[in-house]
């Protein structure tokens, strides 16, 4: 019984195993998350069942024991050498002519380029396939035991695929690769970390070390790192291998996680495209690359070519342009954007990164410049990201003078002078004047749609052309446009120019509601803007109204009462008033008269496409008849109107039994 429950564990292994290469090496699964789940579920039960059958490596064993105290110094039995650094083509020819001077004459060489991984440098020990240690770099003649932490990534096999009796495999190598984070899953953490009030980590390589650092395998397993295996210190049995490529190609068939990018070269001129390829397609991949390393290919030339004290000379690496660089930051100014956010940015003095001169940085937001702690006058650290937007990592507080000056945040908008606000659930700080010249055009076109004040004609580049020939300033003055200064510009003949005009014309007549999801007040939508004008009929009474008596309405919420009030307590808000209604725009709600409205106290939701209503427009019009619009199916409630190409409100009203119709009947009730 005992043997045939080994056997079964022993195939489960291998299966986890066979899925684990297909998934994290080859990136070619075969089964799903779901099912790879129930594979090793199936596995851990029957090892707890059987305790004394558990082997260190089973896949149920990549997070176990307890939390270390300290990481046990590891002596490397083959020094891990350091690369010499080429900084340009030029220096690549150097280094490419010494490596022929130091063979014999008219001797035939191959190089493999691989992509240098901005990573971490571990060594991986397999004794007889299963993995015995594993190691980081330190200072190449020792460094710590992170066995424990280096089991949890999935891209390390704990156990190498073949059978080392059958001499498929190695008896003893050594491996040697980089651990690093893939980009998406570093943003995911510094996310996750900001959210606790923990410090970001710099970059992908920063955390990858840090991960590898910490004393609970637990916590290093939600890091999600990963590895590529470049070289080896050691290798006995499993066959000759005679150079790099080959060496490449026996590892990926161990199991181990070869880069698939890497190139064997005939010529030097080969390597400079593979190196000109990835420098400029490095933001293509989902991990950090900081260059290439070259290598001969040939073990035997290898060999004959040497090392130095610290550095081999039969490779070297090409850096890619520095992605970070240091400079003085000389001033930071602010820049407001076309939705009124308002975004600190760094003048620095010119400094070249990445291939190109910096000269500005952006700071994000006010929060950020107090978590850096920059102040005017820093020494700071800039990086590309995305080899575009150059933002400040970090501040060299080391090398302060006394003389740097703490920046205040601005209380005025640097671009029309309005008043500026921030919300406590935001971090952004926002200028809320609707005339702001930054944010005039988004508005201006958010101000004619359909669903606002619905000027036809009045899009974005009939907008654009006014913004950019001055003849508006604000939302009022489209109001006093003539077809003279229409036809000034390249957009407009005589007819277009008159249905421009006529349309504007017909929006006066607009009711309040919509002249208050118009003027683009935040946080208040159509719906709330028809409840604020049902509730106070004018603009006046808005306008005198306080924050309590917005509180007091059930649909508007605390966040938009403040926003509504703040925005009527500006300045310029209130001059766009008296300018539109001098302009003749309508500022009351109309209000039905006799019987009650038809819809009162229902609630539709719509779903698919109907063919006389766009679904704002019916939305509208059931709150115009009294009725309240949902975007979602509930046990409130009362129909759902199904148009064509309906989705999954419809089957929800159907589980849930809420009556369902269709456009036609819908007519007939709001006629």
């Amino acid at each position: 019984m005992e043997k045939g429950i080994k056997q079964q564990i022993e195939k489960l292994r291998d299966e986890l195993r066979h899925h684990d290469h297909r998934y994290y090496v080859l990136n070619q699964p075969e089964i799903s998350d779901n099912e790879y789940d129930k594979l090793l579920r199936r596995l851990k039960d029957m090892e707890e069942a059987h305790p004394d059958l558990v082997t260190p490596d089973s896949p149920t064993q990549r997070v176990s024991g307890k939390p270390l105290d300290i990481f046990k110094p590891v002596r490397h039995k083959v020094k891990m050498l350091s690369l010499d650094n080429t900084y340009s083509f030029d220096e690549l020819r150097e280094w490419y002519e010494r490596v022929l001077k130091g063979l014999r004459q008219g001797e035939k060489v191959e190089y493999v380029a691989e992509l240098k991984i901005d990573g971490v440098s571990i060594s991986l020990t397999y004794k007889e396939g299963v993995l015995s240690i594993g190691a980081t770099r330190g200072d190449g003649e020792a460094g710590e035991d992170v066995t424990l932490n280096l089991k949890t990534i999935p891209a390390i096999p704990l156990k190498l695929l073949g059978e080392a009796q059958s001499k498929l495999i190695p008896d003893m190598l050594e491996v040697r690769g980089e651990v690093y984070m893939n980009k998406k899953d570093f943003e995911q953490l510094n996310r996750e970390r900001q959210k606790e009030d923990e410090l970001s980590f710099a970059n992908p390589r920063n955390s990858a070390a840090g991960s590898l650092k910490l004393l609970d395998p637990g916590v290093v397993a939600t890091r999600r790192l990963s590895c590529f295996i470049h070289s080896f210190g050691i290798l006995e049995g499993g066959g000759k291998v005679k150079g790099q490529s080959e060496f490449l190609s026996a590892a990926q068939g161990w199991g181990l996680r070869v880069n698939p990018a890497n190139r064997l070269c005939k010529d030097l001129d080969e390597v400079i495209a593979f190196c000109r390829k990835w420098q400029d397609n490095r933001e293509s991949l989902d991990y950090e690359i900081d260059g290439i390393v070259v290598k001969v290919n040939s073990f035997d030339q290898q060999r004959r070519l040497g090392a130095t004290l610290k550095s081999p000379r039969w490779a070297c690496s090409y850096k890619f342009p520095a992605k970070q660089a240091t400079t003085k930051l000389i001033d930071i100014k602010v820049q407001v954007g076309r939705t009124g956010v308002i975004t600190p940015v760094a003048e620095l003095e010119p400094v070249e990164c990445a291939g190109v001169t910096i000269k500005n940085a952006t700071l994000h937001n006010f929060d950020e410049i107090e978590r850096l702690g920059v102040m005017t006058g820093d020494r700071v650290i800039l990086e590309r990201a995305g080899e575009v937007i150059p933002k400040i990592i970090k501040v060299v507080e080391s090398v302060r003078t006394g003389r740097e000056r703490p920046f205040k945040i601005p209380k005025k908008c640097p671009v029309c002078g309005g008043e500026i606000t921030k919300e406590k659930e935001e971090v952004a700080y926002r200028c809320i004047n609707p005339s702001c010249p930054a944010q005039l055009e988004r508005g201006l076109v958010h101000f004619a749609s359909r669903t606002t004040m619905d000027i036809e004609g009045l899009g974005e580049a009939a907008v654009s052309q006014l913004v950019k020939n001055k003849l508006v300033k604000d939302f009022a003055d489209i109001y006093f446009l003539t077809k003279e200064d229409l036809l000034r510009l390249d957009l407009f003949k005589d007819k277009k120019a008159q249905n421009l005009l006529d349309a504007i014309k017909q929006s006066r007549k607009q009711p309040l509601s919509r002249l208050l999801f118009a003027l683009g007040i935040r946080h208040v939508g159509e719906k709330a803007a028809f409840v604020l004008a049902e509730k106070f009929s004018d603009i006046d009474k808005i306008i005198s109204a306080k924050k309590e008596d917005f509180d007091a309405i059930h649909e508007i919420g605390n966040v938009m009462s403040g926003s509504i009030e703040n925005f009527f307590n500006q300045e310029e808000p209130r001059k766009l008033i008296s300018k539109l209604k001098k302009a003749g725009v309508n500022m009351s709600e109309p209000r039905q008269k006799g019987a009650a409205k038809p819809l009162a106290g229902k609630t539709f939701v719509f779903t698919g496409e109907l063919p006389s209503f766009s679904r704002q427009e019916a939305q509208r019009l059931v709150r115009e008849l009294g009725g309240n619009a949902s975007s979602s199916v509930s046990q409130n409630t009362d129909f759902v109107v199904a148009g064509d190409s309906h989705g999954s409100k419809y089957n929800k009203a159907k589980k849930l039994g809420i009556k369902i119709i269709g456009e036609n009947e819908f007519k007939e009730m709001i006629s």
